[in-house]
Parts: C-alpha cells; structure tokens; sequence
C-alpha cells in the first residue's frame, strides 16, 4: 500500500497524474471516500497523467463521462445510485472492462463485488479542509 498526504487540490492532481503514468492499459481504479473527498479531483488528475486534455466533471447524473485522448480513453464512472446487478448492466460498465479504456469509478463501495480483482483502489480521507490522506492498493490486496 502506498500512502499520500495533500495538502491542496494542485497536489492531489499531481499525485494523481504521477499514478497515471504507471498504470497498465485497461486498468481499473475504484475510489473509496465520501462526498468532497477530491474523487474528481484525482481523476483530473489521472486523466492529464494519461494524456487526456479534457474539462473533468462528475459524471453524477451521466453515470459514465468519456474522455479520449490522442492514445488513451478513460471511462469516469459514478455508482452512487447504482443498486443492484440491473442498475450496474444498464451502465455498460461490463463492456468497459473487455476494452483498454482506463476505467475510474466512483462510489465504488456500491459495486464493489463487480470490480475486477486486480483493481486499484483508491481511498481518499479528509484531514483538514484542504487536506487529504491517499492511500492507494490493489483490491486483492485488501480481499
């Protein structure tokens, strides 16, 4: 497990962008961590270490943004109303995982049965008003 302090949400991007870099294709990161926490903030992040010149938002409504870069595409998931194994077919997410698209997911905790073994996991904690604690694993990890 590795462990970040941020002190800022410049910092969190940079961590972020860093991680990025040495992912795999197709990885999947799966966020822990509640409202505020900075989930977006890391996936911004994830998304510049990718190569992804995009304007990141919640996908809390769309369920799932896609961004496409010059050599990469990250799927930007948000699970908060998925409930059930109905709910999360009808997001596509299974589709996702048998492409090399770079899957973030937020509210994972409401999927987490689904996410493959070796997903990274991402949780983030709030220490202060801009401070955070990240602490990055691999599910099987944790499992």
């Amino acid at each position: 497990m590795r462990e970040y302090i941020s002190n800022s949400y410049e910092e969190t991007l940079s961590i972020a962008e860093s991680f990025a870099k040495e992912l795999e294709k197709g990885s999947t990161v799966a966020y822990l961590g509640g409202l505020g926490m900075g989930k977006t903030a890391f996936t911004t992040g994830l998304a510049k270490g990718l190569g992804i010149d995009a304007d990141v938002s919640s996908p809390t409504f769309a369920i799932c943004n896609t961004y496409i870069g010059a050599e990469n595409t990250l799927c930007h998931f948000d699970m908060y109303r998925v409930d059930g194994w109905d709910d999360l077919y009808s997001t596509g997410f299974f589709d996702f995982l048998d492409t090399d698209a770079y899957l973030a997911i937020e509210w994972s905790e409401n999927v987490y049965g689904a996410l493959p073994d070796d997903s990274y996991i991402v949780e983030i904690e709030k220490l202060s008003e801009n401070g955070r604690k990240i602490k990055i694993c691999r599910k099987y990890e944790i499992d």
